[in-house]
């Protein structure tokens, strides 16, 4: 049996050297917001990024995205919901997992720890360590749509002076 060959070149099209990578600092409209300013770095597809600027080292998406998320002391994601399932895995620090149309459920994450949050279900997730920490988010399907944020979180961006545009990019108002 003969299996596919692949080239030194074809492989480097599906490498993301980190040290290579450029981070959004607004990859969501929720970042606008002090308590949600983090850096994404899209690894493997788009994912729900909302920032046209954003460049992706591998783009060959195959039912899956993935996103490392840095984030510092108390800083996080706003609350949303995907139409697809979300997977998070700390890779340091400690974490928050956030759940519930009212931010009604909690669970905290440790290095290493993970959770597959089923899609329509509204998430958000902080880092409650006391240093910066990454974790990693997971998005499947090939095309996981866009975000639905919570009302609040679009109302509070608006009142900042951002919103989205028709194509989902985060625009000033």
């Amino acid at each position: 049996m003969s299996h596919p060959t692949v080239t030194r070149e074809q492989m480097l099209k599906r490498v993301a050297f980190f040290n290579q990578l450029v981070p959004s600092t607004m990859p969501l409209i929720d970042a606008v917001l002090p308590e949600f300013q983090r850096e994404n770095y899209n690894i493997i597809g788009m994912g729900v990024c909302e920032d046209a600027s954003m460049e992706i080292p591998i783009t060959d998406v195959e039912n899956f995205h993935v996103t490392l998320v840095k984030a510092q002391p108390g800083k996080g994601s706003g609350l949303h919901l995907h139409q697809t399932v979300e997977v998070f895995i700390p890779l340091s620090g400690t974490w928050t997992l956030i759940w519930g149309d009212a931010s009604e459920h909690e669970m905290t994450l440790g290095q290493w720890d993970a959770v597959s949050v089923p899609p329509h279900i509204m998430r958000g997730f902080r880092n409650d360590g006391d240093q910066e920490a990454y974790i990693l988010a997971i998005l499947s399907g090939t095309d996981p749509g866009k975000v639905e944020w919570a009302k609040n979180v679009l109302d509070t961006a608006r009142q900042a002076g951002f919103e989205l545009d028709a194509q989902g990019h985060i625009t000033r108002t």
